[in-house]
């Protein structure tokens, strides 16, 4: 098959986020039994070298054509095509030039590259055209528009985020937009790129089962889950893989102590390691519990943190467990969390981001706590897993789907897993692991070794979409 995906970010050239990560690494794992092409916008932070001239379009807009010109590189088995124009080479950002202030003409850069994807496409005769998110979802309309004779898989990686501007932008691109591509109601109604994706796309798909299910609810819907609901029988869930070269436990650049199912003593060096370099007392009998994330409400820090004692200091109040915490974000949690870090000696509490650090918390820790309100997929849980580190997480998106929890049995169990991201819960949870790990040994290796055993590398991925695509072109109903 000869796909060809379109995205506004993607590893090793251009990343904000997740998004990069998966479309990068997707691409590579398809790469081996396909032809495949990666269009995406050529930043001005992006390096030229090794790119080669290969042609160029002229985009009508609504006053004027726009040239957009078109470099391609091999990276391995993936051809990338970037898309060489002012509106992308003359800014600092991706987006904008923070993650606070969006760049006012988003609409039209991204319709842009939606509208010269689809003429590539054509030129190419790509089978699939494969859109990620809602800056490439205007083209799965502009493929059928065009009557091209490729199908479009259009992929939702977070609801939460659906690309909605005002109807005039549409104007501005030389694009009128009919009512299935508008959201919300009267004067409010806005232009919304994700629902047109969603209402166009000849398959859809999401980063796991269960987020495939929850988006079509009313309370994780984001106003467009009738829709999602009246397009399930081609809504599909598949889990991101997780790069299993540089999340290795036995080959990991960021520490020497590596180890494996067969030999775990390498992991108990590291707890010993990250004790001392997070200041905290060197106890190999006490459980150490981690957490890195972006500090924020979706990830379940309103519940952790709220109230008085909140939910983290009645779990640091026994005395029974120690906490690293690992992240950056909203500024309400990382001061409570530096207050936090006063009062109690058995946690660190380090606002940064280091790939470094995550790495060596990851291996030594013995539990990962992930209370997120809704995770789509979710790549820390699969790290853990890798590194025989036990999660303790809310049931949600791919959580539910990767972990299996502890009353599973001793031959599948893995996890820790609550129903409702509510302080009580978390609490309950995290102090039933702490005392499954000081109660039961064989219980704790067991769980270890179950999670180890897990495949999450991105060939059962890729093999999922190639059946999806194949599916799509024989104009079977999924």
């Amino acid at each position: 098959m000869k796909i060809l995906m379109l995205t506004s970010e993607t590893v090793p050239f251009s990343k904000s986020g997740g998004l990069a990560d998966v479309v990068g690494a997707l691409s590579g794992a398809l790469s081996s039994n396909n032809e495949v092409s990666i269009i995406m916008p050529l930043y001005g932070f992006i390096n030229t070298a090794g790119f080669r001239q290969d042609g160029e379009y002229e985009i009508k807009m609504l006053d004027k054509s726009e040239k957009v010109e078109v470099l391609s590189r091999q990276v391995e088995n993936v051809t990338y095509l970037a898309l060489r124009h002012p509106l992308y080479t003359q800014r600092n950002g991706i987006y904008g030039d923070s993650s606070f202030s969006p760049y006012s003409d988003n609409f039209y850069r991204y319709a842009l590259m939606c509208k010269t994807a689809v003429k590539i496409a054509g030129d190419i005769q790509a089978d699939i055209l494969h859109c990620h998110d809602w800056t490439a979802g205007l083209a799965c309309y502009l493929a059928k528009e065009s009557r091209l004779s490729c199908k479009t898989v259009f992929t939702i990686h977070n609801l939460a985020y659906m690309g909605e501007f005002p109807r005039y932008d549409a104007l501005s691109a030389y694009f009128r937009p009919t009512e299935k591509m508008l959201s919300g109601t009267g004067l409010t109604k806005c232009f919304n790129m994700l629902k047109t994706g969603v209402e166009y796309a000849d398959a859809i798909t999401t980063v796991s089962p269960t987020y495939a299910r929850e988006i079509q609810t009313r309370e994780q819907g984001c106003g467009i889950d009738e829709l999602l609901r009246s397009r399930n029988s081609r809504l599909y869930g598949i889990i991101n893989g997780i790069d299993t070269e540089e999340w290795n436990p036995e080959t990991d650049a960021f520490f020497k102590d590596h180890f494996s199912i067969s030999d775990l003593s390498g992991k108990a060096e590291l707890k010993e390691r990250a004790q001392i370099q997070f200041g905290l007392s060197v106890e190999p009998q006490k459980p150490l519990i981690a957490m890195i994330s972006r500090l924020a409400e979706q990830k379940g820090f309103g519940p952790l943190l709220e109230g008085s004692p909140c939910a983290l200091e009645q779990i640091l109040s026994s005395d029974r467990c120690q906490f690293i915490i690992i992240g950056t974000g909203d500024k309400r949690y990382e001061n409570k969390l530096k207050d936090i870090a006063m009062k109690y000696r058995n946690i660190s509490v380090n606002i940064v981001f280091s790939q470094a650090m995550s790495h060596l918390v990851e291996a030594a820790s013995d539990f990962f706590l992930m209370p997120s309100k809704y995770e789509p997929c979710g790549l820390n849980q699969m790290y853990s897993l890798r590194y025989g580190t036990i999660p303790i997480a809310h049931r949600t998106g791919g959580l539910n789907d990767t972990i299996h929890d502890i009353s599973e049995g001793k031959d599948k169990a893995d996890g820790f897993l609550f129903g409702n991201v509510y302080s009580d819960e978390i609490v309950d949870t995290v102090n039933r692991a702490v005392e499954f790990y000081y109660s039961d040994k064989e219980g704790m290796k067991a769980c270890i070794i179950n999670g180890m055993k897990e495949d999450f590398s991105w060939t059962r991925s890729a093999q999922q979409y190639e059946e999806i695509y194949r599916k799509t072109l024989g104009g079977n109903q999924l």
